[in-house]
């Protein structure tokens, strides 16, 4: 191939750029957005990938960083998954959901929520992660601001930042049990260019559960000021401490309320893949039209594992359900006995937020200790927002006795640092 020759006058500068196209002859240009998908927490899992590579080589790694199910998918969920893969259910599938899955789904979202729809307000997605991205790009515009409680998952400032949005931060303070003061709210829904409220209850990572006087504040403001409000309740069946409420379920929220959920903690299928949007039925025609552009629909042998899950024996799901209970219970009472820590009690999901700073060492130097040391993977606090910060996230992702275990490394490593 014979390469253009330089440009311009002898010894004049050229750009960085020059030395690229000289050598290969093109230079990838990316899109603005892609600096947009990192945010500050794409780092937080680097523990969780070393105590992997560390488990790998046989050492006796406890990780507690990362939200996967300790439990596997129910055996007649897997049954029938198969049955569908062998009945040839390998070809493409309704764009919005099929219509059975749709409406078990809004069966299973009205039990969990007391919002009456029907299948036209559902669209299956591939995971709930997916599904609110998707909800992003429907619902926000170039400029648009969206109100976000902090701490919050590490990933929604990627998929608001990816929709041209921004967010207005709201504190939930580890001294309120990271519960939301309305007047908070009040006080970020006069920011410019608000469009819409982002929640997650119950949350991740704090593993709180908004009451209802919280869930009714954030309707109100809703209401008065014409705001969307979007809600992840993928932890919804998994409140074991205080009654799941989601705002579409309060008066004059219908028609502003999306609600995005899945089957991957509340029946250990992460793996599968499957998700969903409920929302009005305007909402869902454009959410549709998305979802044709992104995956055009999801594999029909999932969701026939899907509909089994949500019609089939729920025993599984309540056991599941009382083991993060347990397990938040045994945290919080382990955890609470050091003079060096503090607990939050976990009020639902599989999480439980540990207060570090009395040792006199910051989150990531704990972490870093905790690991090397005691060989315990945890997630730092400040990945997921400065009201977090000094803090570490656990999952409550083994059984009980290895939970205990990990409860007692963890007071070891304490005992030893504690400034």
């Amino acid at each position: 191939m014979a390469f253009p020759r330089p440009c311009g006058g002898r010894g004049r500068r050229r750009p960085l750029w020059w030395a690229t196209f000289y050598f290969t002859g093109f230079v990838m240009h990316f899109s603005s957005r892609v600096g947009r998908l990192g945010g500050k927490g794409s780092t937080a899992w680097e523990i969780h990938f070393r105590g992997v590579e560390a488990q790998r080589r046989g050492e006796e790694v406890i990780l507690l960083s990362v939200g996967d199910p300790d439990f596997d998918s129910a055996p007649n969920i897997n049954a029938a998954l198969k049955a569908s893969l062998d009945a040839g259910d390998t070809h493409y599938g309704d764009i919005p959901g099929h219509p059975h899955l749709r409406e078990a789904i809004a069966k299973y979202h009205t039990r969990l929520t007391g919002q009456e729809v029907t299948f036209e307000n559902v669209v299956v997605m591939a995971g709930a992660q997916s599904a609110m991205f998707a909800a992003a790009q429907v619902l926000l515009g170039e400029g648009d601001a969206v109100i976000v409680p902090s701490p919050r998952y590490v990933t929604y400032e990627a998929l608001i930042g990816a929709a041209g949005g921004s967010i207005v931060d709201v504190p939930l303070l580890p001294e309120r049990g990271f519960h939301l003061d309305p007047a908070d709210l009040e006080r970020a829904a006069s920011a410019p260019n608000v469009r819409g409220i982002m929640l997650t209850t119950p949350n991740n990572p704090t593993g709180a559960v908004m009451t209802r006087e919280e869930v009714e504040a954030v309707a109100d403001v809703a209401r008065r000021r014409d705001l969307w409000v979007l809600t992840d309740e993928v932890y919804a069946s998994l409140a074991h401490e205080r009654p799941h409420v989601s705002p579409a379920s309060l008066p004059g929220m219908a028609d502003r309320a999306i609600t995005v959920c899945s089957l991957s903690k509340s029946h250990a299928m992460t793996g599968f893949r499957i998700g969903w949007a409920v929302g009005p039925k305007d909402f869902v025609a454009h959410y549709c039209r998305l979802v044709l552009c992104m995956i055009y629909s999801c594999p029909p042998f999932i969701q026939a594992a899907a509909i089994e899950a949500i019609e089939g024996d729920q025993a599984p799901q309540a056991k599941m359900r009382e083991a993060y209970r347990q397990r938040g219970r045994l945290v919080f009472d382990r955890i609470g006995q050091s003079p060096h820590l503090t607990c939050t009690r976990p009020e639902g999901g599989m999480f439980v937020m540990i207060d570090v700073r009395r040792t006199g060492l910051t989150a990531q130097e704990f972490a870093e200790g905790l690991f090397q040391e005691e060989k315990v993977t945890t997630l730092v606090g400040d990945a997921f927002g400065p009201e977090a910060a000094g803090h570490l996230r656990l999952s409550m992702t083994y059984d009980l006795p290895v939970m205990e275990e990990a409860c007692r490394r963890i007071l070891r490593f304490a005992e030893r640092h504690t400034a």
